[in-house]
């Protein structure tokens, strides 16, 4: 459903909100030629001249970040930070609330964008997962082309692709990006300062500067790349009498440029938060604690209160910038994990009125400021601050890199034609419920910032409130480019969503399962479920199930449990209401919600399933 911002409570945008970009020295690319986008081939030919009428196919500029919260886009109205260029989206364009992750973590998210497959379909269900190259995917669909046109006269060339930036699917020639005719990716997580890509050629080359000034100048250097080529082209006439170079486009009768997919992923804002200089002296104010930054989890399942991810817990002295100690006899915080050699620590949290309390100093490993704590309460509330000062920091320069493509496109003039959206592979914690990190169900880890700018379709300043996933984005893109959706993906175009019309038989309901079970760093216990416009049924079924990276549950802890949370009555999801005699329809239509979907995509419930077509279960 489409409203207009007029009709709800207003939202925090800037059209005309000024911004900075960087210049285009601030990332001081120093990458040998090898690792530049490789010069555009002439596009293909059409086989038939389009109608005058015809549409164009758009170019698709898909922007990714990595732990981008909603709520830490000033769009969403939460009001903790400006992001005014990515604002120019929602006001150009339109904003989603309720763009869902079908399993909140990293690499398998990644999997479902591209394949517009479930987890159990494409194989990637964990962090210790790999893709296989060999796995159809959009960019593969896209870069050959070849569907009817809109008149059904000819055949449309594919598009010119490319991946730039966090890949985070596997490393080596088994897991290296396919379907793109240009990719340069950050092997693992990446570097924030002087990273290093792995180019097509498979060498590593380092570049100096910080990594988002760095992905956003592969982007537009693709960008220009692509459109150099195709103008190059359009204008050229061969040597012999027989031979001209007519003008050749997206195949769309304009006579322009070849069109180009980009998936520009960023790091950021990825742990471990490290900002440029330019933002480091932005949001020194105190920023508001989340209500629910104490909660006890009383009315929960034990799942909440067993992870390990707490801000004022166990968060590292790296995550926040502070000089850790060496150790020998002085408690220095629960050791988590060895990385590059360095074992990293939590910066502990000692009660009020003990001796390591009083003697807890913690240093800015950049300045040498001391902070010294009176009571636990003010630790832990300077480490929420630190937190997301450096999170809120680092996105900053995200909103730079979205500011200069979108200027970079107005300047080609090709605002109109290209459709550009903004997401992040998941939502993040900030706060609610004491945690950091993603990987629940629970709203704030589940939900997808979206928004999206296509003027030719999409009007400006709209809101859809409608249910959408990250296997619909392949769908999707699919669409704009007027090529058909393959048998194997999973996902559905919401197309008709951005123009504003709501089909009478779309399903509103979103599907989630996260695979990790106990994960040695965050303890996050399996789980999978379903949300509707009101209601979420989550299962913790808290097995390992043999997937890589998963761990069995601790001794003694083996049970699973059930959640049902009312969205509208209890937002802020505090009180599991499963059992409560007033929802148990709620529950029984639920729990047929949920089978119907798991058979509908072929995932395999752990639970007792109840409904016919989905009673198959999991051997264990």
């Amino acid at each position: 459903m489409q409203i207009k911002l007029g009709q709800r409570p207003p939202l925090s945008l800037q059209a005309n909100a000024s911004h900075t970009a960087p210049s285009s020295s601030s990332s001081s690319s120093s990458s040998s030629s090898s690792s530049s986008p490789p010069p555009a081939p002439a596009p293909a030919q059409p086989q038939a001249q389009q109608p005058a009428m015809a549409p164009k196919r758009p170019n698709i500029v898909f922007i990714m970040a990595d732990d981008h919260a909603a709520k830490a886009i000033s769009a969403y109205g939460a009001g903790i930070n400006h992001t005014p260029n990515i604002d120019r989206l929602a006001a150009e364009g339109m904003l989603l609330h309720h763009c869902y992750v079908t399993n909140s973590i990293c690499t398998p998210s990644r999997a479902a964008i591209l394949t517009g497959t479930h987890n159990h379909v494409n194989g990637v269900m964990t962090l210790s997962s790999e893709i296989n190259k060999l796995l159809p995917n959009v960019a593969k669909t896209l870069r050959v082309g070849g569907s009817a046109s809109a008149s059904g006269s000819a055949s449309a060339p594919g598009y010119r692709t490319a991946m730039i930036g966090k890949w985070h699917l596997g490393e080596g020639s088994a897991h290296e990006p396919s379907g793109f005719d240009y990719w340069s990716v950050v092997p693992g997580q990446g570097d924030y300062w002087d990273p290093t890509f792995i180019d097509m050629d498979g060498k590593e080359r380092a570049v100096e500067g910080y990594v988002t000034d760095i992905i956003t100048d592969k982007t537009i250097d693709f960008m220009r790349e692509t459109i150099s080529a195709s103008s190059s082209s359009s204008s050229s006439t061969g040597a012999s009498s027989n031979t001209t170079t007519t003008t050749t486009t997206s195949g769309d009768g304009d006579g322009e440029h070849q069109p180009f997919f980009v998936m520009c992923h960023h790091k950021a804002p990825h742990r471990s938060w490290e900002a440029h200089d330019r933002h480091k002296h932005l949001y020194t104010d105190r920023i508001t604690v989340p209500e629910t930054y104490t909660d006890d989890y009383k009315h929960r399942a034990r799942a909440a209160k067993a992870a390990r991810m707490r801000v004022a817990e166990d968060m590292t002295y790296f995550d926040l910038g502070l000089a850790q100690p060496d150790g020998g006899r002085r408690a220095v915080g629960q050791p988590l994990f060895t990385a590059a050699g360095v074992t990293l620590r939590k910066v502990p949290l000692p009660a009020d009125g003990s001796d390591e309390l009083a003697r807890l100093r913690l240093v800015d490993v950049e300045d040498g400021t001391v902070f010294r704590f009176r009571t636990a309460a003010e630790l832990a509330d300077f480490k929420y601050q630190r937190y997301m000062q450096r999170y809120l920091r680092t996105i900053q320069a995200v909103d730079d890199s979205v500011g200069r493509i979108l200027d970079f496109l107005a300047d080609e003039g090709l605002a109109d034609d290209t459709v550009v959206i903004y997401t992040s592979d998941q939502g993040f914690f900030l706060g609610e419920h004491g945690w950091f990190d993603k990987r629940f169900m629970y709203e704030e880890s589940f939900q997808m910032p979206f928004l999206v700018r296509y003027p030719r379709e999409i009007q400006p300043r709209t809101v859809c409130n409608d249910i959408v996933c990250n296997v619909d984005f392949a769908p999707l893109f699919l669409d704009y480019a007027r090529l058909k959706v393959p048998s194997y993906m999973q996902g559905v175009s919401f197309r008709p969503l951005l123009q504003g019309r709501t089909p009478a038989d779309w399903q509103q309901v979103a599907y989630h399962r996260y695979w990790m079970n106990n994960d040695w760093v965050h303890h996050a216990r399996a789980h999978y479920g379903v949300r509707d416009q009101r209601y979420k049924l989550i299962y913790w079924y808290n097995q390992a199930l043999q997937v890589p990276g998963a761990q069995d549950p601790d001794q003694g802890d083996a049970d699973a449990e059930w959640e049902l949370f009312d969205c509208h009555e209890d937002p802020l999801e505090l009180f599991n209401v499963y059992q409560e005699e007033q929802y148990q329809d709620v529950v029984k239509r639920m729990t047929v919600m949920l089978e119907h979907k798991m058979a509908e995509i072929g995932d395999e419930p752990v639970h007792e399933s109840t409904t016919v077509g989905a009673s198959f279960r999991r051997d264990t």
